[in-house]
């Protein structure tokens, strides 16, 4: 599935791992999280140790335009489950781990490319609308099935989508576009704190091949 989206999206390759005491913790029982997908790729998911580092550059402006940087509701939708750090990392372990589940970045390309999460898939908000004509094939590429007039999601991957932080509205336009197809709800995870909380946190990030 990982390679079947690769046709569309571009692919992405881990960081290498930090092998210093973990005193920076991701909960008091666990220091880090080491992942195994199906496709063998192991993802390593840990905070930042220095003690004393703080983000830098785009990640540590307050305040945006709003429109379109406004503050976004903490609901993607009735039925879709708004999740937090720890859960997105669960997910990972869990359901893309398995083969059951995919992360999605929902934004554009030129971000994607200046670091992601640990396993996630480059799917921009807007290839999701309707107006796409690969559309369908995306979601073909997410286990969903077509008749050519109807769809058939019964086999469709879970997701939890994310993209820059509360401030950003892309990922909550992709879940929109997904449920406009028809994609079930109970199938669609959002991360509300996208990038700006994961990287505020010190969670590792992945950086996209050129």
């Amino acid at each position: 599935m990982r390679r079947l989206l690769g046709l569309f999206f571009a692919g992405a390759c881990l960081m290498p791992a930090v092998t210093i005491a973990q005193d920076v913790r991701l909960t008091p029982e666990i220091p880090s999280k080491s992942i195994t997908l199906a496709t063998g790729e192991t993802l390593v998911i840990e905070r930042n140790q220095d003690t004393a580092h703080q983000l830098s550059g785009e990640f540590t402006k307050t305040s945006r335009a709003c429109p379109p940087f406004c503050i976004q509701e903490m609901s993607a939708g009735e039925g879709v489950e708004t999740v937090g750090e720890i859960e997105v990392i669960s997910f990972l372990e869990n359901s893309v781990a398995a083969g059951n589940g995919l992360l999605l970045d929902s934004r554009m390309p030129e971000w994607f490319a200046k670091g992601t999460i640990p396993g996630a898939i480059n799917v921009p908000f807007a290839t999701l609308e309707a107006s796409n004509p690969y559309r369908d094939e995306i979601i073909k590429a997410l286990g969903a099935q077509s008749d050519g007039t109807t769809w058939d999601f019964a086999a469709a991957k879970e997701l939890l989508l994310f993209c820059n932080g509360p401030w950003c509205e892309q990922s909550l336009h992709a879940i929109t576009a997904l449920r406009s197809a028809g994609y079930p709800a109970e199938k669609i995870k959002y991360y509300r704190g996208g990038m700006q909380v994961w990287l505020l946190l010190g969670l590792s990030i992945q950086q996209p091949t050129s």
